[in-house]
């Protein structure tokens, strides 16, 4: 707990430093705590913009709303289509750099117009040692990480969550929804959609805690925590899933018995001497 207490006091410490900032809000763990600091810290100086794009399921940008109404943050939403972006939408591993490219430029001009000396993110510092290309595009257009720069990894971000009474403390992690689409097969607005589709269909009848459809192709993958893979041996269960997930377009639907594990695109990349790509990418 000592440990704790000094880190929410480093962190209301790097906002006091500042007369403005705009939080890059996604209403997930990280941002929440980066947007309740810096709203204590603040007041009505401290912004939270969310983007609205087709890589957000509805529920998500609905949810970031609810949480940035309980922290009291002005929150600002920006319409943003990554999707138009080449780079981005033929998928390749470094993906998430042109994605935050487009999102923090935007979020810059946001920053310009209402007056914010500093635009933050949420990334925090174990996110460090994971693969992250977008990182690398938010330092170059100078958005600074708070939790990152503090050390503040993710177990400690839970703990002063709890500390604070945020809602978020437990929340699962749930990156955007292009994260769902295998390398090198294009990314498109409609099969975004689609995979927020099939998400929403298995969570209204599983609702497992941990949840992704992973698309390679025509294939469906679907991944659900390690201790909830039980909750798919139904067989009328499968059926009803199946069939929806084939009326959205695809041709094979399957479980992946192994459970949920971070990255799990990657690991084709590892298996075909890919490697080189996945460590130059910065």
């Amino acid at each position: 707990m000592e440990e704790v207490s000094s880190k929410l006091s480093e962190l209301i410490a790097w906002f006091k430093r500042f007369n403005s900032v705009l939080v890059a809000f996604s209403g997930g763990v990280d941002s929440t705590l980066v947007a309740k600091v810096a709203h204590m810290v603040l007041g009505d100086r401290a912004y939270a913009v969310t983007a609205r794009s087709p890589s957000i399921p509805e529920w998500e940008l609905k949810e970031a709303a609810d949480i940035a109404k309980l922290i009291g943050i002005k929150q600002i939403f920006v319409d943003i289509d990554e999707t138009t972006r080449p780079e981005y939408a033929k998928n390749m591993p470094d993906r998430c750099y042109f994605c935050k490219e487009v999102v923090y430029t935007r979020f810059l001009e946001v920053a310009n117009r209402l007056g914010a000396e500093q635009v933050v993110d949420g990334v925090n510092f174990d996110d460090l040692k994971d693969f992250r290309p977008g990182i690398e595009a938010a330092r170059k257009l100078g958005v600074r990480s708070p939790l990152a720069e503090l050390g503040i990894g993710k177990e400690v971000v839970r703990e002063i969550s709890r500390l604070l009474g945020l809602p978020t403390a437990q929340k699962p992690s749930s990156p955007c929804l292009a994260s769902r689409i295998a390398y090198g097969h294009p990314i498109t607005a409609e099969l975004l959609k689609k995979v927020a589709m099939a998400e929403e269909f298995i969570k209204r009848h599983v609702n497992p805690k941990v949840l992704r459809v992973r698309v390679h192709g025509d294939l469906v993958r679907i991944e659900v925590g390690k201790d909830e893979r039980h909750l798919m041996f139904d067989v009328n269960l499968i059926d009803k899933i199946v069939a929806y997930i084939k009326g959205l377009g695809f041709t094979f639907v399957t479980l992946d018995l192994e459970g949920y594990r971070q990255g799990s695109f990657l690991e084709s990349l590892r298996k075909t001497n890919k490697c080189a790509l996945i460590e130059n990418i910065t």
